[in-house]
């Protein structure tokens, strides 16, 4: 656990450089004609050690080929999309029915793409606790604020055993339209009727208590730096910066730690995911983790520069097939065959140039 030690900008580059060491010497040149022209995108921060990863690879062996990614949430990377400044939106949450109408075109103009598989790991930051069990209810009770002290007797009843202070617990949550809080909220709704009927499910929600912080890297730096804190952040910033996570007590009752095999398991329960139809929080299992979700990019289905549409199309087809193997080291599943073949599918609608890319 990093007690008092902020994620600050050096810690972070060095991850990204980290990320980019490892993807330096698996790529070599290929004469494929995957198009050509520089893409821009926004959105998700949930999947962006994924994509900074699989990026760099991709334009490693396809350097006629640029990315601009720019991890700014689930909110603005819709927002950029509708408004059209972008070529691609990232977002955790699908894009719904009113989200679309504010596109130029409607559904016919873009499509939705599942991309990647993550974990929400909620990290504490508690000296001397080196493992914490939670329940989803007590997990509720802490962010509706009705818990408030580490040795609460609904907390110390599921940590026999562990010394826990009787400090303040300082919680931490988003601040910006977030896709990860889109399936924080739905795994709380479900578990908690309070926090259902009081707050309910979103991108942003009225939080009832807690700080507030930019991101996934905003939540893990504000944790890190706050005695006594607690957060949800996914699992990628968590095992990068060495943060401390719960051990959360799952649908089958029992207390799991974020992990990639849980997500699995979780995603397995839902064999029909569609941009309708997401939601894998408090799935069943033994060793199902109940707070995972699948990440989804927005894509125009007609580009009319036929080169960039063409590598628009064959990145994102590169990333859900071969590209799924730059994810696994930085703790992000791969993305199960129905839901990949799903992503295919989705992807041949997109035309460059007024012709379709994929066969």
């Amino acid at each position: 656990m990093l007690s008092g030690r902020p994620i600050g900008r050096a810690m972070l580059a060095g991850v990204a450089a980290a990320m980019f060491a490892a993807a330096c010497g698996s790529a070599t040149p290929s004469p494929v004609d995957v198009g050509s022209g520089s893409l821009t995108g926004a959105g998700a921060t949930f999947p962006a050690p994924f994509y900074t990863k699989a990026f760099f690879d991709y334009t490693t062996m396809y350097p006629q080929v640029t990315i601009n990614y720019q991890a700014v949430g689930s909110g603005a990377g819709i927002s950029q999309f509708q408004k059209g400044t972008v070529d691609f939106g990232a977002s955790d949450v699908p894009m719904t029915d009113a989200d679309i109408a504010k596109v130029p075109g409607g559904a016919t103009a873009l499509v939705q793409v599942p991309t990647t598989l993550g974990v929400i790991s909620v990290a504490y930051n508690l000296s001397g606790v080196s493992k914490l069990q939670l329940d989803g209810p007590t997990l509720a009770n802490i962010y509706l604020g009705r818990i408030t002290k580490w040795n609460d007797p609904a907390i110390t009843a599921m940590n026999s055993g562990v010394s826990l202070p009787s400090s303040a617990i300082q919680v931490v949550h988003r601040s910006d339209g977030s896709g990860t809080s889109y399936h924080f909220t739905d795994y709380l709704a479900k578990v908690s009727p309070e926090w259902k009927s009081r707050v309910g499910v979103g991108k942003a929600v009225s939080w009832p208590a807690g700080i507030g912080g930019s991101g996934n890297q905003g939540v893990a730096q504000a944790v890190t730096s706050t005695a006594g804190a607690i957060g949800y952040v996914e699992l990628a910033y968590v095992v990068q910066t060495g943060m401390s996570q719960a051990y959360i007590k799952n649908a089958d009752g029992n207390f799991v730690q974020a992990s990639v095999a849980g997500a699995t398991a979780a995603a397995s329960h839902n064999s029909d995911v569609s941009p309708s139809n997401f939601s894998i929080t408090n799935m069943a299992g033994a060793d199902t983790y109940p707070l995972a979700g699948f990440s989804w990019v927005i894509l125009p289905t007609s580009v009319s520069d036929a080169g960039k549409g063409k590598a628009l199309a064959n990145l994102f087809k590169w990333l859900v097939t071969d590209g799924q193997t730059e994810g696994t080291s930085l703790q992000y599943a791969a993305l199960p065959k129905p839901v990949q073949t799903l992503a295919l599918t989705n992807l041949k609608t997109i035309q460059a140039g007024g012709k379709p890319v994929l066969s």
